[in-house]
């Protein structure tokens, strides 16, 4: 049994072995066979695909260390401090028993205790004597700006121009030497997919550097007529406000300014285009001037395209038509629709804000717009826009902003949210905390009628009465609020 066992163990070992010396020919002679045959198909489709698409280069250098270093003593940190009041202002409280309670125990001439609150963000510095570019939402309100240095030391920061709209601040310290500058670059150059750090001070850690990809590029997020954002994904959180986008070229292309609350690798940044041009105004006046037209407007929808008998839904189209402005005055109506600007398409109306707020204040402006299917050529002078021409900030000289209000005239679409007449008065926007207006208890959405006795219907004669009163006299406001009008002193 024993050799009958080793019999066949032998034969099964004899048919492997015979296996393997057949399989090993047969490879043998594929092999032979395919090489006779020019067998090149895999590799001859591998070099026509490397020649119809260019080489996949490295991403990126293989740190950011050379390039963080050189740019990290450009980049600051932003405090502010604010004064902010805290418990019950007796002048608001409602009509009735406990408002009468509450003045009766705390006093008539009760006042709200003010506690000072500290902020904080970021900059970069523009220029070798001190310029300093940041977000305004850092330093609006603020009493006292400090900037803190790459080297830890710390400066008092003066505040030389603001503009909300952009959300754009230019700050000013003063130095003893030359200080490390940042080069603005060009946001235009821009695409999708390149890589871009930000450097800022996010949460109160100083010179915190983050990296990421350009997500996206003119993003519109609601933060007003100017929106055109730059998404990436590296990493903003609050404190990074203000601080730098910089591309791998060590230029700056962009000024961290928001985020999604709820969201992960989303933060928005203003191009830096749109900085450069605003920064020798902020500079020399404090403020932006802007381009003025005269007119709402609002995009076409399919829907409107059909309903108005429309070709196709691009351009801008005029909802209203403000009394006595420049667009008026040149012939516009209710119902044109704008399509270009000066030989530049107007795809919605989105485009044409930024286009009528660059032009030259007094200069004429060709305005291509469609009325009843026909193109017409409209020549209309650019004026300025009044909401700018006439801010009373606290940033602004002592003569305008003095009394702490922020005014705007009146448009007709904010009239009747406000149900009131467009030519009534002018509105007050903001008013500024532990200001002349706030201790007598100006409130944000009220409509001034008179100033010191004379009625008032824009911005431009509210600020021509205002001027008229001196630090020793107290000034005179007869205020709309809701449906009541009343007579409110503000001293100096």
């Amino acid at each position: 049994m024993f050799h009958r066992a080793k019999k066949y163990f032998r034969a099964k070992q004899f048919g492997l072995v015979s296996l393997t010396a057949v399989a090993f020919v047969c490879l043998t002679t594929g092999l032979l066979v395919a090489s006779g045959l020019n067998w090149t198909h895999s590799s001859a489709a591998q070099t026509l695909e490397s020649a119809s698409e260019p080489a996949i280069r490295p991403p990126f250098q293989e740190s950011f260390a050379p390039l963080t270093e050189r740019l990290s003593p450009t980049v600051v940190n932003v405090k502010v401090t604010k004064v902010e009041k805290m418990g019950f202002n007796p002048r608001e409280l409602p009509e009735g028993p406990f408002g009468d309670m509450f003045k009766q125990f705390f006093g008539e001439n009760f006042q709200p205790r003010q506690q000072p609150v500290q902020g904080a963000g970021s900059g970069v510095i523009i220029s070798n004597d001190g310029y300093i570019l940041t977000n305004n939402h850092v330093v609006e309100d603020a009493q006292q700006v400090t900037v803190t240095l790459a080297d830890q030391k710390e400066m008092k920061a003066k505040i030389v121009g603001r503009d909300p709209k952009t959300d754009l601040a230019v700050l000013k310290i003063s130095a003893d030497h030359n200080l490390p500058a940042a080069k603005l670059g060009n946001s235009d150059q821009l695409q999708v997919g390149d890589w871009v750090i930000a450097i800022g001070n996010p949460f109160g850690l100083s010179h915190t550097v983050t990296s990421g990809i350009v997500s996206a590029k003119g993003r519109v997020i609601g933060a007003g007529p100017y929106d055109d954002f730059i998404q990436t994904d590296a990493s903003i959180n609050p404190g990074n406000s203000g601080g730098p986008l910089f591309n791998m070229n060590g230029e700056v292309v962009g000024i961290n300014t928001a985020i999604i609350p709820n969201g992960q690798g989303i933060g928005f940044a203003i191009p830096v285009n749109t900085a450069k041009p605003l920064i020798p105004q902020l500079v020399k006046n404090g403020r932006v001037t802007r381009g003025y037209l005269g007119v709402n407007i609002q995009s076409i929808t399919p829907e409107l395209a059909k309903a108005l008998d429309l070709k196709r839904d691009k351009g801008a189209l005029v909802a209203d038509v403000m009394p006595d402005g420049p667009a008026e005055k040149a012939g516009f109506k209710r119902g044109d629709i704008i399509i270009s600007y000066n030989g530049k398409t107007v795809q919605n109306s989105h485009d044409l804000p930024p286009m009528v707020a660059a032009s030259p204040i007094g200069q004429g402006a060709t305005v291509t717009i469609l009325r009843d299917g026909q193109e017409k050529n409209i020549k209309v002078d650019v004026a300025e826009l009044p909401s700018d021409k006439g801010t009373l900030e606290a940033s602004a000289k002592p003569e305008q902003g003095k009394w702490g209000m922020q005014l705007q005239d009146l448009t007709p679409e904010i009239a009747r949210q406000l149900n009131v007449e467009a030519d009534q008065g002018v509105l007050i926007t903001s008013v500024q905390p532990g200001s002349p207006a706030d201790e007598a208890a100006i409130q944000q959405g009220d409509i001034i009628l008179e100033v010191n006795r004379q009625p008032v219907t824009t911005v431009q004669e509210a600020q021509k009465e205002i001027s008229k009163t001196t630090n020793k006299d107290a000034l005179l406001l007869l205020v709309q609020r809701n449906s009541r009008s009343m007579f409110v002193a503000l001293s100096g």
